[in-house]
């Protein structure tokens, strides 16, 4: 069989400066530890600056590296494992859900959330917003939305909006039976608000997790969740311990 014009490509500068740039972080620095600018750092591996970014930005969306404000590209810390879902199905909200409430209001979502809930384009829905902190350092933000069918009683409730208003509409939505919930991720990236949420750069890759929760043969309600994906190995089913390497299996610590 022939070689493919695929196979004959050669390898990418950046991709062999990422797999020298790998080594350097296993064998002299430490996690936390600012990298030299990319000045010094271009003339040390005798690259040019586009290059030696391309490669940054790969070990970056890898989780090796982070950006940080007003401090300059550290060493990343190893990926903390997050459970995004688990075999018993629970509401948001739950007893064991790890998601802190922040805030809760009246608005219209996108249109396409609006056709997954099958609610009118234009209809008012219960947006819930929740954070996630792990190991004291945030890893996700979340907009839960809520139709109005899904928590009739919540009239009762006068909190206009805040952390209140939120348990209180995740608390009436959990009463409801919930069938089962499905979720789908994808590689995205961190616009301005969820940036500043999670300490990031806008434009920082991210994991959404978009889920949907089902109860009466309707979707009762609609999670969009952004998890930092240099932090993150999320997780699903009741343990989440299968780890797979590939590469160095060394770690900077």
């Amino acid at each position: 069989m022939g070689t493919t014009q695929l196979e004959s490509v050669p390898e990418p500068k950046y991709w062999h400066l990422r797999t020298v740039l790998t080594e350097a972080l296993d064998s002299e620095f430490s996690v936390g530890e600012v990298l030299p600018n990319e000045r010094d750092l271009a003339a040390r591996f005798g690259v040019a600056r586009a290059t030696l970014r391309q490669a940054l930005e790969q070990l970056e969306l890898e989780g090796r590296l982070q950006r940080r404000r007003g401090v300059g590209t550290t060493v990343a810390p190893p990926r903390v494992g997050v459970a995004v879902g688990t075999a018993r199905h629970d509401w948001p909200g739950a007893a064991d859900d790890a998601w802190e409430p922040a805030d809760c209001v009246p608005a219209v979502p996108p249109a396409a959330v609006a056709d997954a809930l099958s609610t009118g384009r234009d209809e008012t829905v219960h947006v819930v917003r929740r954070s996630r902190v792990t190991h004291g350092q945030p890893v996700a933000a979340e907009l839960l939305y809520v139709p109005a069918s899904s928590v009739p009683d919540l009239t009762a409730i006068e909190s206009p909006s805040g952390p209140s208003r939120a348990r209180a509409v995740l608390r009436e939505l959990g009463r409801g039976e919930l069938e089962h919930r499905e979720s789908a991720v994808e590689l995205g990236s961190a616009g301005a608000d969820d940036a500043k949420e999670l300490d990031r750069l806008p434009g920082a890759p991210v994991l959404v997790v978009t889920t949907r929760y089902l109860a009466g043969g309707r979707t009762a309600a609609l999670s969009v969740a952004t998890y930092r994906a240099d932090t993150c190995r999320l997780t699903f089913g009741d343990f989440g311990d299968v780890e797979i390497h590939h590469g160095p299996q060394t770690r900077a610590s």
